[in-house]
């Protein structure tokens, strides 16, 4: 969303997803709401409200900050500025929370591994559960997108800034609830990663994530909701094929950036995206 409204590569978000981890992990250290204790889904629910609502502060302390100063500069000064935000918000994250790795598990109620009875395919409860919830999220990402004022006035500031701002839409303020609703996201895929699926939270967690999900962008096509969410499961069922592959887990993670060559190669606009072209 923050590149289809500002052409900027937001390369803090992957930290941004680091800090919903760290206020999973916060959750449940602390026992905010008897996650430890009552792992009910509604504790749960409010440990990601949380992620969500301090990502999406987070967000906007950063749009206003750091890249609204330079909105009008050249490319290559924003993509300076979201880089040195990103190690900016890594090192603050190694100050406060150390360098040793955190956990922020919850035992679900349902058994932690399920086997399909037909294909064979193996799938935990918490993936199941990161599963469905990233298809509601786009759902009503595609519903606020569509149908809604700030939803048009979003489309309309990515396709012409000036133009939209002369036709009265509050360019400023749907550039900063584009930040604020990309950043709540994050916060919640940071939160239930961490909490479902048992990864180890330090400092660097978001780094690979961020880029991973630029990938998929790419891959179903930059601008496209579904696409991106095709494009991360599409990524995502190859790596786990190469991670099973005892000869190649080594290269799980360098996959990544083969798909992303692969696909700027041979298709640019991605699966899903169209191709524009651009009157000079």
């Amino acid at each position: 969303m923050v590149y289809g409204v500002l052409r900027m590569i937001n390369f803090a978000h992957g930290e941004v997803y680091m800090a919903g981890a760290y206020v999973a992990y916060l959750a449940v250290e602390g026992d905010w709401f008897g996650v430890r204790t009552q792992p009910a889904w509604w504790n749960v629910t409010l440990m990601v409200l949380c992620a969500m609502v301090f990502c999406m502060l987070l967000g906007v302390l950063i749009e206003r900050l750091a890249y609204k100063p330079v909105r009008k500069a050249s490319r290559l000064i924003a993509l300076i500025t979201a880089i040195g935000v990103s190690y900016l918000l890594q090192n603050v994250a190694l100050l406060i929370f150390g360098a040793s790795p955190k956990y922020a598990i919850v035992e679900l109620s349902a058994p932690a591994t399920q086997e399909a009875a037909v294909t064979g395919f193996r799938i935990s409860t918490g993936q199941a559960i990161l599963l469905i919830t990233t298809i509601i999220f786009m759902v009503l990402l595609r519903i606020i997108v569509q149908y809604t004022r700030f939803g048009r006035g979003m489309r309309a500031v990515s396709q012409d800034m000036q133009a939209a701002s002369l036709m009265g839409v509050p360019s400023d303020r749907v550039i900063m609830g584009t930040f604020a609703l990309g950043a709540a996201l994050a916060g919640a895929g940071g939160a239930m990663t961490a909490a479902f699926v048992g990864n180890q939270i330090f400092p660097l967690f978001g780094f690979m994530p961020g880029v991973k999900a630029f990938v998929s962008a790419v891959l179903g096509g930059i601008g496209n909701i579904p696409g991106a969410v095709l494009g991360g499961l599409l990524l995502g069922v190859i790596e786990a094929l190469v991670g099973g592959n005892p000869t190649l887990t080594g290269y799980r993670d360098a996959v990544a950036f083969f798909v992303l060559i692969a696909v700027l190669l041979f298709r640019p606009a991605g699966l899903l995206g169209k191709s524009v072209q651009e009157k000079v």
